[in-house]
């Protein structure tokens, strides 16, 4: 007496066929591609990152603004409500805090600038991503920022203004020596493509 076999296992009810879950996967890879696509360089170039020292600079400030208002406000809660009202308030503040250790690495690789032939391209964020496009002949300042914290890290921050407060744009975390290398190229462009604005 002969069976039938068949390779095929029976569909349990509420799993998604193999046929199903390639769609599913080939839809997001196809989102995945069009974001990047939207966020990508201009043409012929790529993006140039920041500092790795940027990781640390966002831990610390976190820190020291985290650390503070946590044994602050946990203090008041548990002298004024009690012991219950200050771990309800002191552990939504360290969760923030480890969050956003953590998501540090990441904030800082999503940092990326190029220079295109007429224009300045400026990439950031983590959950919401922006891309940012200045004219060099719209841009008015250029200008290198470095608090007590950037210095003791090497690190700047070059800031670009422009006649439109609303385009300002700010590249974060650059080492000393590229930040004033690109203050000069930018404010030379500006000068070449000056628009009279």
């Amino acid at each position: 007496m002969e069976f039938a076999t068949s390779n095929e296992s029976p569909e349990e009810p509420g799993t998604e066929t193999s046929d199903d879950a390639r769609t599913t996967a080939v839809r997001a890879a196809q989102t995945a591609s069009a974001v990047e696509a939207a966020f990508a360089a201009p043409a012929g170039s790529s993006w140039s990152r920041v500092s790795p020292a940027l990781t640390l600079y966002n831990r610390l400030a976190l820190a020291g603004v985290l650390l503070p208002a946590t044994v602050i406000a946990g203090a008041v809660a548990g002298f004024a409500l009690g012991a219950a009202w200050a771990v309800a308030v002191v552990v939504p503040l360290l969760a923030i805090g480890v969050a956003g250790w953590l998501t540090a690495p990441r904030a800082r690789a999503s940092w990326g600038y190029a220079e295109g032939r007429t224009d300045f391209y400026l990439t950031c964020g983590v959950v919401i991503r922006q891309l940012v496009v200045v004219p060099y002949g719209r841009m008015q300042v250029v200008d290198v920022t470095a608090n007590l914290l950037e210095q003791a890290l090497g690190i700047a921050t070059v800031r670009l203004r422009t006649a439109a407060t609303t385009a300002d744009a700010r590249i974060p975390g650059l080492s000393l020596d590229e930040a004033t290398r690109l203050r000069d190229r930018l404010a030379a462009r500006s000068e070449t493509f000056s628009t009279g604005l």
